[in-house]
């Protein structure tokens, strides 16, 4: 056969009936009719039945047909005929023909598969998808075989078209694709790095990027005006659902350009994104600023597809004679709420109260809950005889309240607490009640963030360093100043998730010394770490400002995935895992000796737990990640050489005939005593010694719930 000759299966149809085709692919799926043989032939492009008939195909080719089974790679001749009234299949585009066999040749046989593939049902008149509840490990170890099925294959075409898109705008555009290195040097970004051991400078290392941002500045001074680039990046990141070691942003900047550039580039290149996958967007996107936004919502990615937004009720309660209230106004605190629409019968008292006031809530962080269903008459709850009349009715006007609704308040010394809590309350509650439209999309600018927000030792970029502020005249030696300070950033926000953000950036090195001066970052630090480009700012770096849009985000939310490891190839699990090549994986001693990574914090210093690894005893601490007090070393010692003493005896006996055996009865040892005693070495945190990573006096472990 030749397959230059080859049709694919997905692209047949009525006009090619009686036509002679030559088709390759896997066997979807079998329907055997006795003497007739159907199967679904698969490839890139679709799915067509194929008969294997005594007149059609003959009976040497109908024998080799009966061996077939699912995956098997094959490679069929046959004719195009339209299919008998009746027996149409709605379920596949090809469903009003089918193939009638002359010739089949196996190309490939497959073995027992680990889950199901197909995912059509071959019945005449059935459109029905099948499908199998199938644990995502399984599907990533077996990645391709997962991504032969047709759903994962148009995940990827269409991210394909997307990233096509990307390209053919923003070359209509004047942007030149560049690439950046791989392997660069460290640079404190806001995650951690991956590094990359140097051979040929030992005990050096490469650091995997997790931006492009300073070689992507360093295009501006060079005079390239319009780059982009699609991707990859790396960020050692704490677990997340849906975050990857390694992902892939479409990373774009631009010089003599101000905000309003960017905000209309990105505006008409979303669109044109978005439109691959049939979704139409709204244009223009409103703005907002991150200040408004954590007011209305709580969040600086706010979901503005259903209401509920915040309602500020401080000033109502001014003189309140609630004693709650009027503790938490005295000491600056503030007081916002929610009005529920409608749902007050859905959200009985007991829900309210028992669910929600005394459990849902404090697991957000607030001290509690205040609660109001309007009924004839006015409001209703267990304190609401606390407030004035002037008070209800007040409230009643702010909620713009009817029968029928429940407000909900959140008070709090804390502005942030007040704004998170009840934001991740108003989220809850919308997905709770079905408030939050599948088919709706809200893009949303959001900006003016803060600059700098507060450590314990002074101040931290809010986005990076790099960010130019809104105004220039600062004290950077001024901790309260500094938080006052606004950033020139902005975040394009949809349906309550961030899709990229950007800045325009510092294109001047006295300011830009005096923010990394802010940092707490001397002179000589920050030459360390960036003077390869502070240097570049002293010769003529032009203005210039710059997004990144993160585009396993993007396409998952085009595509409408429940995750982005739909939409990515070859992604590793929730917990950092390629199930496929069991990625990360340990390493020859002698490559880390090649390395210079054996010895590296110079003579006499070997790697951590090394040393403890010596002595047997150590050892057994180490490995158990649990301490041993002095006076216990000798009982542990003689116990060891006990159990070496038996584990020879058993090796020495291992030929003989007789069994060993005991008659000694069985019996349970434990540490004297009744009464619990904290460990003296939990106290003074010496039985953290071995512990890998502590958070909050517990040992940290990978998680395994979320």
């Amino acid at each position: 056969m030749i397959f230059s000759e080859r049709l694919h299966c997905g692209l047949l149809g009525l006009p090619d009936v009686g036509a002679e085709v030559l088709l390759a692919g896997w066997v979807d799926a079998l329907r055997d009719h006795g003497e007739v043989l159907f199967i679904h032939l698969r490839d890139r492009s679709g799915i067509v039945q194929v008969v294997f008939s005594p007149e059609s195909s003959g009976t040497v080719v109908c024998a080799a047909a009966g061996g077939l089974r699912a995956e098997y790679c094959i490679c069929v001749k046959g004719r195009v005929v339209k299919r008998i009234e009746g027996t149409e299949n709605p379920g596949i585009a090809t469903g009003e023909i089918e193939v009638a066999a002359t010739e089949l040749a196996v190309l490939s046989k497959a073995g027992t598969l680990p889950f199901q593939i197909s995912e059509k049902s071959m019945v005449a008149g059935v459109s029905a998808k099948r499908d199998e509840n199938v644990s995502e490990d399984l599907r990533l170890q077996y990645r391709y075989l997962d991504l032969r099925r047709p759903t994962m294959q148009d995940h990827l075409m269409k991210r394909h078209r997307v990233a096509k898109v990307v390209r053919d705008y923003l070359d209509e555009q004047g942007f030149v694709e560049v690439e950046t290195p791989m392997l660069t040097k460290s640079t404190p970004e806001g995650a951690r790095d991956y590094l990359v051991p140097s051979r040929h400078y030992p005990k050096n290392f490469y650091a995997l990027p997790q931006s492009p941002q300073l070689f992507k500045q360093l295009l501006m001074v060079s005079g390239m005006e319009r780059y982009f680039q699609i991707v990859r990046c790396f960020r050692d990141e704490d677990l997340r659902p849906n975050r990857q070691p390694e992902f892939t942003q479409l990373d774009l900047e631009a010089s003599f350009i101000d905000e309003e550039f960017l905000y209309s580039l990105f505006e008409e290149l979303t669109v044109r994104m978005f439109r691959i996958g049939g979704v139409e967007l709204p244009r223009p996107y409103p703005r907002m600023t991150w200040l408004d936004a954590m007011n209305a919502t709580g969040s600086d990615r706010p979901d503005l597809r259903f209401g509920m937004t915040f309602k500020d009720a401080t000033d109502i309660f001014t003189n309140t004679s609630y004693g709650i209230f009027k503790q938490i106004l005295g000491r600056g605190g503030c007081i916002k709420g929610i009005n529920v629409k409608g749902q007050s019968e859905r959200l009985s008292k007991n829900v309210l109260q028992n669910e929600y006031a005394k459990e849902i809530v404090p697991g957000f962080g607030a001290k509690g809950m205040t609660w109001m269903r309007v009924v004839d008459g006015g409001l209703e709850s267990n304190i609401v005889q606390f407030f004035s009349d002037a008070e209800r009715q007040a409230i009643l006007e702010r909620f713009e309240a009817e029968k029928g609704d429940v407000i909900l308040m959140i008070a709090d010394p804390s502005w942030s607490l007040v704004c998170s809590a009840l934001g991740q309350l108003r989220l809850h509650l919308a997905d709770r009640l079905g408030l939050i439209p599948g088919d709706v999309y809200y893009p949303l600018w959001v900006t003016d963030f803060p600059l700098f927000e507060a450590t314990e030792h002074g101040v931290t970029s809010s986005h990076h360093p790099f960010t130019m502020p809104d105004r220039t005249d600062f004290d950077p030696e001024n901790v309260d100043e500094l938080l006052t300070l606004k950033s020139r950033a902005y975040d394009l926000v949809m349906n309550g998730e961030e899709l990229g953000g950007g800045s325009i950036r510092i294109n001047d090195r006295a300011l830009q010394n005096r923010i990394f001066k802010a940092l707490g970052l001397s002179d000589a630090e920050a030459g360390e770490k960036f003077g390869f480009f502070l240097k570049a700012l002293e010769y003529g770096a032009p203005p210039h400002g710059g997004i990144a849009l993160g585009m396993d985000r993007v396409v998952a939310m085009i595509l409408g995935t429940p995750s982005i490891r739909e939409v990515i190839a070859f992604p590793k699990n929730r917990s950092a895992y390629c199930p496929l090549t069991d990625a990360p994986s340990t390493v020859a001693s002698a490559q880390l000796a090649e390395l210079g990574l054996l010895d590296l914090g110079g003579a006499g210093q070997v790697l951590p737990g090394t040393g403890e690894q010596q002595d047997l005893v150590d050892r057994l601490s180490w490995v158990s990640r649990i301490a041993i007090d002095v006076t216990e070393q000798a009982d542990i010692k003689a116990a060891v050489a006990d159990a070496l003493n038996m584990a020879d005896l058993v090796r020495d006996n291992a030929g003989n005939d007789e069994p060993m055996f005991s008659v000694v009865a069985v019996e349970n040892h434990t540490r004297g005593g009744t009464a619990p005693r904290v460990s003296e070495f939990s106290q003074t945190g010496e039985i953290f010694k071995n512990a890998p990573a502590k958070k909050g006096g517990f040992f940290k472990v990978a998680a395994v719930l979320e």
